[in-house]
């Protein structure tokens, strides 16, 4: 009998290195904050320069406030901006093994954005990602050539604080992807991870803004005050914020994107924006970011 070498043919296990991120907001800094201070590579698309000095900012801002509560070392904060850089052309992410997309809930922006990453990042089997809110995955996906690879990470506001990270798959994701995705959210940011079906405003958002938009009718009604519905529901129902403030944190119009989305989607009125959150985004009013929303800010 002959002895004969056995030969391992299986794949290498998936191992993801260099990130890219396509906006720098609240929600794009988030993320490249986290996937840096987790040791990839990340290089961050925005439209201008103003916009990376905003949201070089926004990262340095945060991971200093993560330095002063003891949570990460002056060290792990300097090692985590070396390992983001900023550019303003999309071409630059050619190289990226996963995409995550963080531009504003405006849908034709978000499939340009689709458009080009497909024709851009060169490996078929790169990750794209939106971290929309709302907006159904396949229809980003059918922007790309190759859909398969498109997918929803919906990560939560603030990003480095809260832990879910809802992994959306279309009928035109393949498996592999939403498994990589997963692992992505999971293995390598340490977040924890359902999977949500691809529908307008998925799991969490789909039952969270009901709650929220009644609390806008509440107060739009003369039922009760801002303060007395949101500390009713922090005292009342040990909600570590109450509706409104979390509007603000949330951005006005960014609700109204949602909200407008879920409407559309299921034609249910609960999900109708009130006539009142519509009028304090027509009016500039958009919550914590522009400094007044349900409440001012300094």
């Amino acid at each position: 009998m002959t002895d004969t070498l056995a030969v391992d043919t299986a794949a290498p296990a998936w191992r993801l290195r260099r990130l890219g991120v396509v906006g720098c907001g609240q929600m794009g800094a988030g993320v490249a904050e986290i996937a840096a201070r987790a040791g990839l590579d990340v290089r961050v698309a925005v439209s201008s320069a103003s916009s990376r000095e905003r949201g070089l900012r926004r990262i340095t801002g945060s991971l200093d406030r993560a330095v002063a509560k003891a949570k990460i070392g002056a060290g792990d904060r300097d090692a985590a901006l070396d390992r983001i850089s900023f550019t303003t052309t999309l071409d630059d992410l050619a190289d990226r093994e996963a995409v995550v997309e963080a531009v504003p809930e405006h849908e034709s922006t978000k499939l340009q954005v689709f458009a080009l990453l497909d024709k851009i990042v060169a490996d078929p089997e790169a990750i794209l990602a939106s971290n929309t809110s709302s907006l159904p995955i396949v229809r980003l996906a059918r922007a790309a050539q190759n859909p398969g690879r498109v997918v929803g990470l919906h990560f939560f506001n603030p990003v480095p604080v809260l832990p879910l990270v809802e992994v959306v798959g279309s009928v035109l994701t393949d498996e592999r992807t939403v498994n990589r995705a997963e692992q992505l959210a999971t293995e390598v940011l340490g977040k924890t991870a359902i999977r949500s079906p691809d529908r307008a405003g998925f799991l969490v958002n789909a039952l969270l803004f009901p709650y929220l938009l009644a609390a806008v009718r509440m107060v739009e009604a003369g039922i009760a005050t801002p303060d007395d519905v949101d500390r009713g529901m922090v005292a009342g129902c040990s909600h570590p914020m109450g509706p409104l403030r979390l509007l603000d944190l949330i951005g006005l119009d960014t609700t109204v994107s949602i909200a407008d989305a879920l409407y559309a989607e299921f034609k249910e009125p609960l999900y109708a924006p009130p006539p009142l959150l519509l009028r304090m985004v027509d009016g500039g009013l958009l919550g914590r970011k522009t400094g007044r929303g349900f409440y001012e800010y300094a």
